[in-house]
């Protein structure tokens, strides 16, 4: 979700190493100097070495929250859905409480204080991984289905995809060449969307929304706490179980089926899982190319994002685009996948 932008936010140029040591010092938790910006190109997030721990931490991450895109209001449910899985013994990721607070400003921004937690990407290819993984997902949906965000929200075709397409054709993002092509296989994709989701009877929950290997830390499970870490429930939003499982598939059909039969065979232990379902996947899969390539084109003035992308926005980017709704067509028409 994004919100129109407002020319008196402040600017991430602001966040210099004096204005993030400052904000910790104001809510409790004294930095020793040693700042790393870590990977995130939404937000501004750094890992912190303390002088003194803080609740058992020696180091922190601190995150920035990019101004505009999400109220206080829809951040704090961010925190509470955290910490609601946290005493549901979740293995997740939630901000510190300080001050009585999980969710502080400075100098107009909101940023939160977080344990830092270590791990690597899962490995994908191990089943025993998946249904591991499944399980916890599965947990997590039962506490998401518990209640509704109220103002976090949801994912559905309008904001994924029908009006990050007009964005895209409005700011003329798409060069000349390439948008009628693209236009075509845009519209045609979204009958295909829209007739799946107009199908479809899956149940919205609170789902963690960008449920992708980068956003699970794995620590050896012959450690204490070892095991699956979910982290970033920036996205949380409301939406179909699904939602949080097929980012985790990859390869052919058959790889992607023996991963799906994993993933569920743990989940299923915790929670039933309707197969129906299964027909949003590649649905998803599209809205999530198309607001992606918004994503690109709308953060295009923070500087970080042109270092980091420089093949987006050619006609190169757009003829791959349309590649990929078109392989998505074919896809969407395809029998979803059986487990």
């Amino acid at each position: 979700m994004y919100f129109a932008s407002d020319c008196s936010a402040p600017s991430f140029a602001a966040l210099q190493p004096a204005l993030v040591l400052d904000a910790l010092d104001a809510v409790g938790v004294r930095g020793d100097g040693r700042l790393l910006a870590l990977g995130s190109y939404e937000n501004r997030v750094y890992r912190v070495h303390l002088d003194e721990a803080v609740q058992g931490h020696e180091a922190v991450v601190v995150k920035f929250y990019r101004p505009g895109r999400w109220s206080a209001e829809q951040i704090q449910e961010e925190h509470d859905f955290a910490w609601e899985l946290l005493t549901q013994e979740v293995p997740v990721v939630a901000p510190l409480k300080l001050q009585g607070h999980t969710l502080h400003q400075a100098e107009g921004f909101y940023f939160s204080v977080s344990p830092l937690r270590g791990g690597r990407t899962p490995e994908l290819d191990d089943f025993e991984v998946l249904e591991w993984i499944g399980r916890y997902l599965a947990r997590i949906h039962t506490v998401g289905a518990s209640r509704a965000f109220e103002h976090r929200p949801v994912l559905d075709v309008h904001s994924f995809a029908i009006e990050p397409a007009q964005w895209l054709q409005t700011h003329q993002m798409i060069p000349l060449e390439v948008e009628r092509a693209w236009r075509q296989a845009f519209e045609q994709a979204m009958a295909g969307v829209q007739e799946a989701f107009a199908q479809s009877k899956a149940d919205s929950l609170r789902v963690h929304g960008d449920c992708h290997p980068g956003n699970i830390l794995w620590t050896p499970s012959d450690l204490p706490g070892g095991g699956p870490h979910f982290v970033d429930l920036d996205d949380a939003r409301m939406g179909p179980a699904v939602q949080d499982l097929w980012m985790l598939l990859s390869g052919d059909r058959r790889q992607r089926t023996a991963q799906l039969s994993a993933l569920l065979d743990g989940y299923e232990q915790v929670r039933d899982f309707d197969r129906a379902e299964l027909a949003l996947i590649e649905p998803l899969r599209t809205l999530r190319l198309i607001h992606y390539s918004a994503w690109l084109a709308r953060r295009w003035d923070d500087p970080i994002f042109p270092i980091n992308f420089p093949w987006f926005g050619t006609p190169d980017y757009w003829r791959g685009q349309v590649q990929m709704l078109e392989e998505q067509i074919e896809q969407m028409q395809e029998p979803a996948l059986v487990v």
